[in-house]
């Protein structure tokens, strides 16, 4: 695992990939049931999909049946229960910065966030399709999904071949599982390019641009859960290195949607260095409330006037391979603190004992009651 967890800062910070991001045609089902079915759900009795329910989609459904209830027990219930005794904030977007398809525990700590911003290196991919062949690819989406399920991260170098190749590829069919499990009813999917001055638009053509413009492919997924209000996740696939930032609209659509939260986690320590700055000042400038492990924004850079920083879990710095990023305020923070303990594991030190969170909380918003 440790051999694995090297390639994460270097994937996340050296690596590009590109992939056709046209839409793939539809069997007649919708991408609701589409999502169902990849996460092994039920679908309706007449829905088209309803043929392709054979003994390797049951074994599909019974794999994701039993793996999702050891998630939820383990993980997900104490995280909601965190998030309700700690951070229940107004309904605002949430910037979820190195998240990859992350969306299940963007959607455990912020479940009423308007619009959902992820952002990372991996592919967006097609729109999924189920089609005969989709049995055969079953097995890889179970794969890619592995680690985060067992262990609350993604990491990088064992999603990369899978993301790659085969029928479903890219992070979609990942973000439609996780939409779908997480009790979500999708309405509308969109592939989109975003371009340099923030403008996001519908991607019409297979692999549609401007001629010779610089756009970042994304894709943006309309959804409800339980009957509440319709939400919206957009999900971008590019480097958020000062010069790729400076390159991309990304900030600038960012802005946009105006202040909002933050939610970071196993990422890689990237904001700890001087080439993560763009990034990491947008984060503190619009953010109301920051929740993070200590791979997020270095304690130093929040100011004592303008922050209250709650420790909750355990600092014991980072594991042997980013030894070098210690923090000794954040020590002090945690020892101050008197730091409650943490009955679920987040981050790189994910057993649950050792793991720490932050939340930074703006206290002009705690002023204002919220």
């Amino acid at each position: 695992m440790i051999r694995a967890l090297k390639a994460v800062a270097v994937a996340a910070g050296l690596i590009f990939f590109a992939l056709p991001y046209a839409a793939s045609a539809q069997t007649g089902a919708s991408p609701d049931e589409t999502a169902r079915y990849l996460a092994g759900m039920p679908t309706p009795a007449d829905s088209p999909l309803a043929r392709f329910r054979d003994a390797s989609w049951q074994q599909h459904a019974k794999y994701f049946d039993s793996a999702w209830d050891k998630l939820e027990n383990a993980q997900l219930s104490k995280v909601r229960k965190w998030t309700n005794e700690n951070n229940r904030v107004p309904a605002r977007p949430l910037f979820y910065t190195f998240s990859g398809p992350d969306f299940v525990y963007a959607n455990a700590f912020f479940p009423e966030a308007t619009t959902y911003v992820m952002v990372g290196l991996e592919p967006v991919g097609p729109v999924p399709a189920v089609s005969e062949r989709t049995r055969h690819a079953l097995a890889s989406l179970r794969g890619s999904l592995n680690t985060i399920l067992n262990i609350s991260f993604f990491i990088t170098s064992d999603m990369g071949s899978r993301l790659h190749q085969g029928e479903l590829r890219g992070t979609l069919p990942i973000l439609y599982v996780f939409l779908a499990r997480s009790g979500k009813t999708i309405h509308e999917v969109s592939l989109v390019n975003l371009d340099k001055d923030g403008v996001v638009t519908e991607v019409t053509k297979h692999g549609s641009a401007p001629k010779g413009a610089r756009v970042d492919p994304g894709v943006k997924i309309v959804f409800s859960g339980n009957g509440g209000a319709k939400q919206t996740l957009y999900y971008f696939s590019t480097d958020l290195s000062d010069s790729g930032v400076r390159a991309s609209g990304f900030l600038k659509f960012c802005e946009q949607l105006g202040n909002g939260d933050a939610l970071i986690k196993s990422a890689s320590y990237l904001l700890h260095g001087s080439n993560f700055a763009l990034v990491r000042n947008f984060l503190l400038e619009k953010s109301q409330t920051i929740v993070q492990d200590d791979t997020g924004v270095p304690s130093r850079f929040f100011k004592q006037e303008d922050w209250l920083l709650k420790p909750f879990g355990a600092y014991l710095g980072p594991i042997e391979i980013f030894k070098g990023v210690y923090q000794q305020d954040l020590a002090q923070i945690f020892r101050k603190g008197k730091a409650p303990k943490l009955d679920f594991g987040i981050g790189y030190r994910w057993r649950g004992h050792d793991s720490n969170l932050l939340l930074a909380v703006k206290k002009n918003v705690i002023a204002r009651g919220h």
